[in-house]
């Protein structure tokens, strides 16, 4: 199972190499007699280089505005200007597209024009990180795969907006100023292949409803949520990393086998205000407790197997599969006890 994850997530963790190869293969069918005819068509403004001739380098330019996008580019870079309006009228010839980037402007709801986005058929990818949206923007291309709108004041998500994006793996909320009541029961509707959810630094002080049920990657730190839902995650079979830290779990908070879930892989739990380590998966391998009010740790209690099964070299395939434990911050003393090492045989690293 682990194998397959790790492999389904590969494009996460390489998602500025995820075009190269696809870029490669433009240029090398490109001849090199034309290149003087793009540089020609170049705006002024920006930097088209002949060795990547379907990318568009507008970037730190001071620009207030979109220059005219020509009809070749597939990559186009505006990151980092004053831009406050997304307007149809630069992106006529621009009907290749597949990665548009306007991280760090200025762009607002009322300045993107009705539908501009959406008339984008081929693009796969948007950042708008670091501008000044309130809501989700809507409607938005049906092909994209990811979304990222980190950064923003975003508290409003309208309904049904990804609905179409079927095709969509990665969703970026983080540091906004989501509410919980700006997550209804429908909001994710239509994200069937979503596998990267990320909500963390907003507002909520209860866990979202109705997490699409392919997500691989929950994350919801620096929220204020207080309880776990007794089979919350049974609705979303396949998580593999839960990020909770900064959040106000108690004890009390978290059901008798709340984390008890064979899918989890790295489970995150720092500071937030536990008291004790609560029921684990021998699935698990990475689990974050630091900087909880955790006082002891016994090796027997929270032993997914029993002790006497741990000790079975005979039974080694069933060993837990811990191999990181984080228990600094707590008011934990060292040494570590025995019967936690003789549980968690895979052990390679315990922080107290």
């Amino acid at each position: 199972m682990t194998l397959k994850v790790y492999a389904a997530l590969l494009f996460l963790f390489l998602v500025n190499s995820v075009w190269t190869r696809t870029v490669r293969q433009v240029y090398d069918e490109l001849d090199p007699e034309h290149w003087s005819h793009y540089t020609s068509e170049c705006p002024r403004e920006c930097f088209c280089p002949p060795s990547f001739p379907n990318a568009l380098y507008c970037d730190n330019k001071g620009l207030k505005e979109i220059p005219a996008i020509p009809a070749r580019i597939w990559y186009l870079y505006l990151q980092n200007n004053l831009i406050e309006t997304i307007s149809e009228k630069p992106f006529v010839n621009a009907t290749r597209l597949r990665w548009i980037n306007l991280n760090k402007n200025k762009i607002t709801n009322n300045g993107i024009e009705s539908g501009v986005l959406s008339k984008l058929k081929r693009l796969l990818y948007l950042f708008l990180e670091d501008n000044e949206l309130e809501e989700v923007p809507a409607p938005l291309p049906v092909g994209l795969e990811q979304l990222r709108l980190a950064r923003n004041k975003i508290s409003r998500i309208p309904e049904g907006v990804f609905s179409n994006l079927e095709n969509l793996t990665m969703l970026d909320l983080h540091q906004n100023s989501l509410l919980d009541s700006a997550l209804q029961s429908d909001t994710f509707q239509g994200l069937n292949n979503l596998m990267q959810l990320n909500i963390a630094k907003n507002s909520l002080k209860k866990m979202p409803l109705s997490i699409p049920a392919n997500t691989l990657q929950l994350f919801l730190d620096n929220n204020s949520i207080e309880v776990i839902p007794e089979n919350y995650f049974s609705a979303i079979p396949k998580v593999t990393f839960l990020r909770l830290n900064y959040n106000k779990l108690s004890d009390d908070g978290i059901p008798a086998n709340g984390f008890n879930v064979s899918s989890i892989l790295d489970l995150q739990l720092s500071h937030n205000q536990l008291t004790k380590i609560p029921p684990i998966n021998a699935q698990l391998e990475h689990l974050h407790l630091d900087h909880n009010k955790i006082k002891t740790v016994n090796g027997t209690q929270i032993c997914p197997v029993s002790i006497a099964v741990a000790e079975d070299y005979g039974l080694y395939g069933n060993t837990p599969r811990l191999r990181y434990l984080r228990l600094d911050g707590n008011e934990i003393q060292p040494p570590i006890p025995l019967d936690i090492m003789i549980c968690f045989r895979l052990l390679q690293a315990v922080i107290i």
